[in-house]
């Protein structure tokens, strides 16, 4: 019996629009609500959500029922959260900060098994083999695993078609709200300057061959973006949509400060 297909890494390869949500509550529930709304992803984020690994499996648990693919996104792109994510169960990933090919090549040796990688081999105890009920884990995980990285300032920009060529990087996710603070226009993503970067570096990976992924808050732009050809959407996050719903509802009754602006993420 294989690993499990990933249905995501699929529709990416297909180039099939895919729209996300963040989770940034840290909690089962709230992710299990999430993951019978209807997006086709949901990232639980382990570097801006106060999550460790115990919280990931929770949701990761939760989840396991939901038609979403559950993207997990690690605090850092270091080989040892990285192992033990991919054996709670994570099989897709978002890593933060990728800023060269050479880092994109370390990423993939983290995912991979030997002698493709260095992912250490402990799938007859890990939940992603179902605690070794799936025999042909070991042997079929690798061509399930989607990487995707985020390219989050100037040096990943300009790097952006050497980690597009990169065998493994399945997707190149722009970060806007670090690279327009890269820029130096903090909290101004949607300057045209930076847009005029957004638009070019979305463009340069498309044209290398690899999907391309963004989150903002701004309807206006997330449709401009899968106007521009992004796969890989992320519309919104847990934490702001629960926010704006709750100001809104004591706005109307007078209380609160209303709905907040939401800028980029």
């Amino acid at each position: 019996m294989p690993a499990d297909k990933n249905k995501f890494k699929a529709a990416l390869q297909g180039r099939l629009p895919q729209i996300g949500l963040w989770l940034n509550m840290a909690e089962a529930l709230p992710a299990e609500v999430a993951g019978q709304a209807g997006f086709d992803w949901l990232v639980i984020d382990g570097e801006h959500g106060p999550n460790d690994l115990r919280s990931i499996m929770a949701q990761l648990q939760a989840l396991a029922a939901s038609p979403s693919e559950i993207v997990v996104r690690p605090p850092v792109g270091e080989t040892w959260i990285i192992k033990q994510l991919l054996d709670v169960g994570a099989r897709t990933l978002l890593v933060p900060m990728v800023d060269s090919a050479e880092q994109a090549k370390e990423l993939v040796q983290a995912v991979r098994y030997p002698p493709a990688g260095k992912r250490g081999l402990g799938a007859a105890v890990a939940r992603a083999s179902r605690f070794n009920t799936i025999p042909d884990y070991a042997d079929t995980a690798d061509n399930e695993i989607c990487l995707l990285v985020q390219a989050e300032t100037m040096a990943a920009i300009k790097d952006i078609e050497r980690i597009a060529a990169v065998d493994g990087v399945d997707g190149i996710f722009i970060g806007p709200a670090d690279l327009s603070a890269d820029m130096g226009y903090r909290g101004r993503f949607e300057a045209a300057e930076v847009q005029e970067v957004i638009e070019k570096a979305l463009g340069r990976i498309i044209a290398a061959g690899k999907p391309a992924g963004i989150l903002t808050f701004s309807e206006t732009l997330n449709r401009r973006y899968l106007d521009l050809g992004a796969t890989f959407v992320a519309v919104g996050a847990d934490v702001t949509e629960f926010s704006s719903a709750l100001r809104s509802l004591a706005a109307r009754y007078g209380r609160g400060q209303g709905a907040p602006k939401l800028s980029g993420y």
